[in-house]
């Protein structure tokens, strides 16, 4: 009983340690004004259909899929260019301001 305490802490902390990266809501606000609301809004809701509505999706997924812009695991020309001077810590707080945005993938049906 002891080790499965252990063992189950212990995959608590390692699930909450990728979670632990303390990011700004309003410093990615701010970036995104700078860098991402001319195409995605500043909402992560663009109006024009060929931009991805970002806003409300997943922080996990944001930050996976500018990192891999940045690096190089996902091509395209516009969004290399728009991540290679994004930091780590812009990242998580452009990741984590557009998830705590509503999303408007369904807005426009009814």
């Amino acid at each position: 009983m002891k080790n499965f305490v252990i063992a189950a802490v212990s995959g608590m902390v390692l699930m909450l340690a990728g979670q632990a990266v303390a990011a700004d809501i309003e410093a990615g606000k701010k970036k995104a004004a700078e860098v991402c609301a001319s195409c995605h809004g500043i909402d992560g809701n663009s109006p024009a259909p060929n931009f991805p509505k970002i806003g409300g999706q997943h922080r996990s997924y944001l930050a996976k899929a500018l990192k891999d812009y940045k690096t190089g695991g996902r091509s395209d020309p516009i969004m290399v260019g728009m991540t290679a001077a994004l930091s780590a810590e812009d990242i998580e707080n452009l990741a984590f301001y557009y998830s705590k945005q509503s999303s408007g993938l369904f807005s426009g049906s009814k």
